[in-house]
């Protein structure tokens, strides 16, 4: 009975003996070492973490003194995976027999950082809509004056003067609405997001030949729920970014990468789903320098002279009415974006 609430534990569960070695772990330790009871039962743990001995010595000095230990966000580097950041507390059973309990820490600091920037957007969409209503009541004045003054003046040459009046008034109204972002009811559908992705690729290629456009699909991925025409705005607006930045480095030779995957178990803001699309849009350019990595989707924050800063803003918009939002991690010579939408579950259990 025990051992099957234990095997259903979220939290990675193992079991050492005096030497450090497997004796069992739960489906969740598996998933989180990448690797099999069956394949490393007997083997030591420093064994399947790469030769890391700080572990070791922690678990070492728990069998010793008979005593509990607790280590918080400790890295450790699984052999058949990535660096992860990780709680894990120790406790001895017995001599001859350890429990170490593992939860690892990286998906929920990302979930605590993509919580706090949803706050700090929904805090600045707040102050955008009322600096809009502000800015939008003069300029509609302005531009009713303009059209007046324009029927009294009989001289063509006075009349371009009220021209310019209005069509910047009309520049300054597109750009306060640009900064709300999309405004239209999102119209929930089946989408292909290799059909979106296909339509992105064609429009780049159009405009950057220059550029070579790798892809990496999982051809396995289902339709999600949304609005095809958004999605396309959204994967567009991130990847002419990508695309923007590998031209004003002058990268020597440009590539992008659009990529899909299906996440399962997958954590969005708080709530927990299923099963989750990733579109990553990978380049190879200079990196985002880091005064702009915290405000990178901010509405006005560009990194360059003449850049608007809306691209980015808008895109993660249309990812919140997706409820889905997007990741980056960047270094010199490797930028991902990854979008990531929930895809529906319906009660058969199958993916819409």
């Amino acid at each position: 009975m025990y051992q099957r609430l234990l095997e259903h534990l979220s939290m990675a569960v193992l079991l050492l003996d005096g030497e450090l070695r497997v004796r069992w772990m739960n489906p969740a330790a598996e998933a989180l070492l990448a690797v099999s009871f069956s394949r490393v039962q007997g083997s030591r743990l420093d064994t399947l973490l790469g030769g890391d001995e700080s572990i070791d010595q922690v678990l070492a000095k728990a069998r010793d003194a008979f005593h509990p230990y607790t280590q918080r966000e400790a890295r450790i580097t699984p052999v058949n995976g990535e660096a992860l950041t990780v709680d894990y507390t120790v406790t001895p059973l017995s001599e001859d027999e350890l429990l170490l309990e593992v939860e690892p820490r990286d998906r929920l600091m990302q979930i605590s950082r993509e919580e706090a920037l949803t706050t700090r957007q929904e805090t600045i969409k707040v102050l955008a809509r009322g600096l809009a209503h502000e800015v939008k009541n003069p300029l509609g004045g302005i531009r009713g004056a303009a059209q007046l003054l324009e029927r009294d003046l009989d001289k063509p040459e006075l009349r371009e003067f009220t021209h310019i009046i209005v069509e910047e008034v009309d520049r300054l109204r597109d750009l306060v609405d640009s900064m709300l972002g999309p405004n239209r009811i999102v119209k929930h559908a089946p989408v292909n997001i290799h059909k979106v992705l296909e339509r992105v690729r064609t429009l780049l290629v159009a405009e950057h030949p220059n550029i070579t456009i790798h892809r990496d699909y999982d051809p396995s991925l289902p339709d999600l729920s949304g609005d095809e025409a958004q999605m396309i705005q959204a994967v567009l607006n991130v990847a002419r970014n990508a695309v923007q930045a590998m031209s004003d480095a002058e990268t020597p030779v440009p590539e992008l990468m659009l990529r899909t995957r299906a996440r399962r178990q997958f954590t969005l803001g708080a709530e927990r789903h299923r099963l989750v699309s990733e579109v990553g849009v990978i380049d190879n350019g200079p990196g985002i320098p880091e005064g702009l990595k915290e405000t990178l989707f901010y509405p006005m924050v560009s990194g360059r002279a003449e850049g608007s800063g809306l691209g980015l803003s808008i895109a993660q918009s249309i990812l919140h009415q997706h409820q889905g939002l997007i990741e980056c991690d960047s270094r010199p010579g490797h930028t991902e974006f990854r979008l990531l939408i929930p895809l529906v579950i319906n009660c058969t259990g199958e993916a819409s």
